[in-house]
């Protein structure tokens, strides 16, 4: 058998799997010619593929399956030539749409794996004395039903409970001479004999609807009083030392806890068609996701990756009117994430103005339920999620259109983002290495300067520095402040001969910017293209510029620069707090009596912090700081004290 696999192709698929996010899920594996051959769940869709992907290199340099995989395994390996993954709320969603999606698709490497059974249900008939018992199919004659349920433990023990407490009929004819043994043993009331009337019988359906509704609202009041009064009898078994008997309560209620979770998002048993359409922008990139419930079950998800510069609505408009057709025809409803939209018409009418509960204008609808009409005969509701099961749906969708997005960012890297800040800062070319400045300081204590590197677009973190500021100690010139830090910066690089930078950002305005570029002149650099970035307004200030530059929101080049100067802020201030936490810990140390400045920096060198001191060992500290045991333990009590008024204060 043949052991080799495409080299190049085993490499793609390991960095996707690294790349695959890291909640649970479906993942689809598919052939070189886009057949799904596989379908799996995991917990940790990333920890799960990348157990795939564990090849080894060969002697010839190819890569080979590792020895430690089974037979199946392997010989699924060799077919994979691509996957994709599908997001979900929890571990109990993707048992859920892994056995619809093997259904639907049969893939070929899950037939001889899965038993091709259903999930079990609860059913209640629809009959004037209705039976209650545990099913596989749906018959639609208005039963009702609950589930279904992958934990068959949880659903015998349910319906072990219900024969208890409800001794509803077993008999699947309603006629018969006398009572059967059910009701001798109390299993059952003898509807068959009139035993009960119609009406106290419902009353018991009921109370079994109620215990298998769920947790919401006053259905959830009733699961909640019967875990209540089973919770009080379990103990109550328990002090009378009957503990077979308060462990099978026990059992139950877990029974109970299990099957009134949450709603499915992936079965819900709703008949209704209807799609989940949700999006995730950046710039000139879009995805969409398309969530199809058929039948009450999820029957897939389509993805697509468009491009477009079109605001939110239309963007959604031109997909919805390319999506639907002759060979996808839409549902009765269609759901589509909240968004909030400017309309960019000048003059807009009365009605236009009008916000429908949706949060679009009934505008917006007429036009493309008009479309709907012209095509297809009819026109779907157009809603947003206002309950919580639709809306969970909604957010699975909307993850995975996320998700996606991140992954075409990071595939495509910086470069149209940095081709852009170059044309709009006019630069001869992509500002590839970036450096940005900021200062931290608290009425003039502590003053420090920060300076992070950016590589085309990403953080270049061995190139990070603090500086403490040398002339500003005690006053507050935030324009003083940058030009000694940019001066110290650049005069070091050249003397060194080391590489300047593309773009030099400053956090600030025309002031810091004009302080750079006297800096920069006097050393001589012309080479470098300086920028400041205003926050309040997110104004670019070029040097000796009378008005700045105001991009769009979504530009970007502008996000590109509110990394850089987001990551600056947060480097500069990490240190600033850091000294001003240091400089608070020294009066509280030499409070001591035999600890002074010497000693007290001594102990903040070896322990950093006051947590660290209050709970030092007392031989150690005087070892290592040279200090007296009875010293010791008063500078250990003091620091627990202050960390004591610290908390007091919060």
């Amino acid at each position: 058998m043949d052991n080799q696999i495409n080299s190049e192709n085993i490499k793609n698929l390991k960095a996707a799997a690294l790349d695959a996010p890291s909640g649970p899920g479906i993942y689809i594996m598919k052939d070189s010619e886009g057949r799904i051959i596989y379908i799996g769940k995991a917990k940790s869709l990333k920890n799960r593929l990348k157990s795939y992907f564990s090849w080894k290199i060969n002697p010839c340099g190819q890569f080979e399956i590792s020895g430690d995989k089974d037979i199946k395994t392997a010989t699924l390996m060799r077919h994979i030539f691509s996957f994709e993954t599908i997001i979900v709320a929890n571990e109990y969603e993707a048992l859920l749409l892994e056995n619809t999606l093997i259904k639907q698709h049969s893939p070929k490497y899950n037939i001889n794996l899965k038993d091709g059974k259903t999930y079990p249900l609860i059913r209640i008939t629809h009959e004037d004395f209705p039976r209650i018992f545990r099913t596989r199919r749906i018959i639609n004659d208005n039963s009702l039903y609950f589930g279904p349920f992958p934990d068959t433990q949880s659903v015998n023990a349910m319906m072990d409970l219900i024969d208890k407490l409800f001794p509803l009929r077993k008999c699947k004819k309603i006629k018969k001479n006398g009572p059967c043994m059910y009701y001798h043993i109390r299993r059952c009331m003898a509807p068959c004999c009139g035993k009960i009337s119609i009406d106290d019988y419902a009353l018991h359906v009921q109370c079994v609807q109620k215990l298998l509704s769920g947790t919401e609202g006053s259905q959830g009041a009733a699961s909640s009083a019967l875990i209540i009064d089973l919770t009080s009898k379990m103990h109550e078994a328990a002090r009378a030392l009957q503990f077979e008997q308060a462990a099978q309560i026990r059992n139950t209620i877990r029974a109970i806890e299990n099957l009134a979770g949450e709603d499915s998002f992936v079965e819900d048993l709703n008949p209704e068609d209807r799609d989940y359409i949700a999006w995730a922008a950046e710039g000139v990139l879009a995805t969409f996701t398309v969530f199809s419930m058929r039948g009450g079950k999820m029957t897939g998800r389509d993805l697509f990756r468009t491009r477009s510069a079109a605001d939110e609505w239309e963007s959604l408009e031109l997909f919805i009117t390319s999506y639907y057709d002759s060979t996808r025809l839409p549902p009765l409803k269609i759901y589509f994430q909240d968004f909030s939209r400017k309309r960019a018409d000048a003059q807009i009418n009365e009605k236009e103005e009008k916000q429908t509960i949706n949060g679009l204008c009934e505008g917006d609808f007429k036009l493309i339920q008009s479309w709907f009409n012209e095509q297809f005969g009819y026109s779907p509701e157009l809603l947003i999620p206002s309950d919580k099961h639709h809306a969970a749906i909604m957010a699975m969708a909307r993850q995975n259109a996320n998700e996606d997005l991140r992954k075409r960012l990071k595939e495509r890297g910086a470069g149209p983002a940095l081709d852009e800040l170059a044309r709009i800062l006019d630069l001869d070319t992509r500002p590839e290495r970036i450096e940005g400045f900021d200062i931290a300081q608290l009425d003039g204590k502590h003053p420090v300067a920060s300076l992070v590197s950016f590589r085309n677009g990403i953080p270049d973190k061995k190139n990070y520095r603090h500086f403490k500021l040398r002339t500003v100690i005690g006053i507050v010139d935030d324009f003083a402040a940058m030009r000694e830090v940019v001066r110290r910066r650049y005069s070091r690089l050249i003397r060194e001969g080391k590489e300047l930078p593309d773009l030099i950002l400053v956090d600030g305005g025309i002031g810091q910017v004009n302080a750079a570029k006297g800096v920069l002149d006097d050393l001589g650099i012309s080479g470098c293209a300086l920028a400041g970035l205003a926050k309040r307004e997110e104004e670019i200030w070029l040097p000796e510029a009378k008005e700045p530059l105001v991009l769009p929101r979504q530009s970007e080049a502008l996000k590109v620069l509110q990394h850089v100067r987001d990551e600056c802020h947060r480097f500069a201030t990490g240190l600033n707090q850091k000294l001003r936490s240091k400089d608070l810990f020294f009066p509280i140390l030499e409070s001591v009596e035999g600890i002074g400045p010497k000693r007290a920096l001594a102990i903040m060198k070896a322990y950093e912090s006051l947590e660290n001191i209050a709970c030092a060992d007392i031989k150690e500290m005087a070892e290592s700081c040279s200090i007296k045991e009875d010293a010791c333990r008063a500078v250990r009590a003091v620091a627990k004290l202050a960390l004591q008024e610290r908390e007091k204060l919060r």
